[in-house]
């Protein structure tokens, strides 16, 4: 009997040892049994990814067009030359225009004067006044380039005028940028012009010999008289070596 409960007792005490090894079997068989799942992050691609697979393309900017404008400052100047008239010479104006040859652009001048009644302006790009009225003119100077237009003024009658010129000029293709000139000039009209229609200026050979003392009422002398002449002064130069 006592044999009987020692061998129950030994096989209880297997069957509690043998409990915690089967269960830690079961334990790692169902561990064996289940698929490792690693879950991989979806990627989301940067603006710079996206970037570097597009193919860089280069606007190239339109050129801004060129201002037209003076690198250097012209020059427009109305200079008085002579104030009186009569009957020998013309009242005489100088505009005169210089644009450097560091510009690029055209100058562009426009002149007007205005004129009394009496009074006759001629120059080259002006009309002429015959009556209280403008008279205008338009030019253009190149870059390095000076011209100067001579202004003569006429009158066909006698007393003091006052003849007043203005003008703008400007880069051509800029009228925004113009700049002013003027010029109040006195004449003085001792005699009347002798031509005050005729557009070329008064004086010169001819019409300074109308007035010398070889004509007498208009008329030249006879080419017989001034022989005579001639001889009797020659004559007159020998006399003293004969004595």
């Amino acid at each position: 009997m006592n044999m009987n409960k020692l061998v129950v007792i030994c096989i209880t005490c297997l069957c509690i040892a043998a409990i915690p090894a089967i269960a830690q079997e079961n334990n790692t068989t169902t561990n064996g049994d289940e698929t490792n799942v690693t879950a991989t992050p979806t990627v989301t691609p940067t603006a710079n990814e996206t970037n570097v697979n597009e193919t860089n393309v280069t606007e190239t900017p339109t050129p801004a067009p060129t201002e037209a404008k003076f690198r250097v400052g012209p020059t427009v100047t109305l200079r008085p030359v002579n104030d009186v008239i009569d009957k020998s010479q013309d009242g005489l104006v100088e505009l005169y225009m210089n644009n450097p040859s560091l510009n690029d652009v055209t100058l562009t001048a426009d002149v007007q004067i205005a004129v009394p009644s009496g009074i006759h302006v001629y120059g080259e790009g002006f009309g002429y006044g015959g009556a209280a009225g403008t008279v205008a003119g338009k030019f253009t100077v190149p870059p390095g380039t000076v011209r100067t237009i001579h202004i003569n003024i006429k009158a066909d009658k006698v007393g003091d005028f006052t003849v007043h010129f203005t003008g703008l000029y400007w880069p051509d293709g800029d009228k925004d940028a113009f700049q002013q000139i003027s010029l109040t000039h006195p004449l003085t009209v001792k005699e009347p012009s002798p031509k005050p229609l005729d557009t070329e200026p008064t004086g010169g050979a001819d019409e300074a010999g109308e007035t010398s003392a070889d004509t007498a009422n208009g008329l030249p002398l006879p080419s017989g008289l001034l022989s005579v002449i001639a001889i009797v002064v020659a004559f007159g130069a020998l006399m003293p070596r004969k004595k």
